[in-house]
């Protein structure tokens, strides 16, 4: 490849846009995921204070009767009923949702990114509480680093993004193989970085 002026050429520019068009890609991404990194590995010394908003409602006696009728104990879907009810009173989507049911009681744990959230309902009394804990804009940050609670959509990004970064890396590394008969620095640069961090897991992980 190196030897013959047209191959090389066609190497390069290819390479090229490669790896500028899967670094615009995962430019963003990169520069959150660095930041969310940093703010992981300091989680103990960032201080947060959770707030946590508490809400009361209460079922139409109607709705109650039909949920306390149809009865049974376990793991359900909320019903379309259900979760309408939920919208319209609380603001609160819970649509496709499970929910644990028993004899006396619905009970929604609603995880989210940031915070958690739960709800209940009481079969006997008809009343419904609704809880929700949020930890601040650096908690969110993070739980999207870890795809904690985000949803399918959020996880498809992040495979894209890892795929971006893999092409953006490889042709990184065959740019720098092309570029590396003038640029004596180049390999013993790439071994340091393989090394150092295998001295430290090697020296102080165990």
């Amino acid at each position: 490849m190196a030897h013959d002026p047209q191959r090389r050429a066609w190497w390069l520019k290819t390479l090229h846009q490669w790896h500028w068009i899967s670094s615009a890609v995962c430019l963003i991404g990169l520069i959150l995921f660095a930041f969310t990194g940093i703010t992981l590995n300091h989680a103990s010394q960032i201080g947060a204070a959770p707030v946590v908003s508490n809400r009361q409602a209460s079922l139409p006696p109607a709705l109650r009767e039909t949920l306390a009728a149809r009865g049974g104990e376990g793991r359900k879907p909320v019903d379309a009923e259900l979760a309408g009810w939920f919208a319209d009173a609380l603001g609160l989507q819970v649509a496709g949702a499970e929910a644990e049911w028993s004899a006396s009681e619905i009970y929604l744990s609603l995880p989210r990114a940031g915070g958690d959230a739960w709800a209940s309902v009481d079969l006997a009394s008809g009343a419904v509480e609704y809880e929700r804990t949020d930890r601040g804009w650096i908690a969110w940050l993070n739980d999207l680093h870890k795809g904690r609670n985000t949803g399918p959509v959020w996880t498809w990004f992040i495979d894209v993004f890892a795929l971006a970064c893999l092409v953006f890396a490889i042709t990184g590394l065959l740019l720098l193989q092309l570029h590396a008969p003038r640029r004596p620095a180049t390999w013993p640069t790439v071994v340091l970085g393989l090394v150092v961090p295998l001295l430290l897991i090697l020296l102080f992980i165990h």
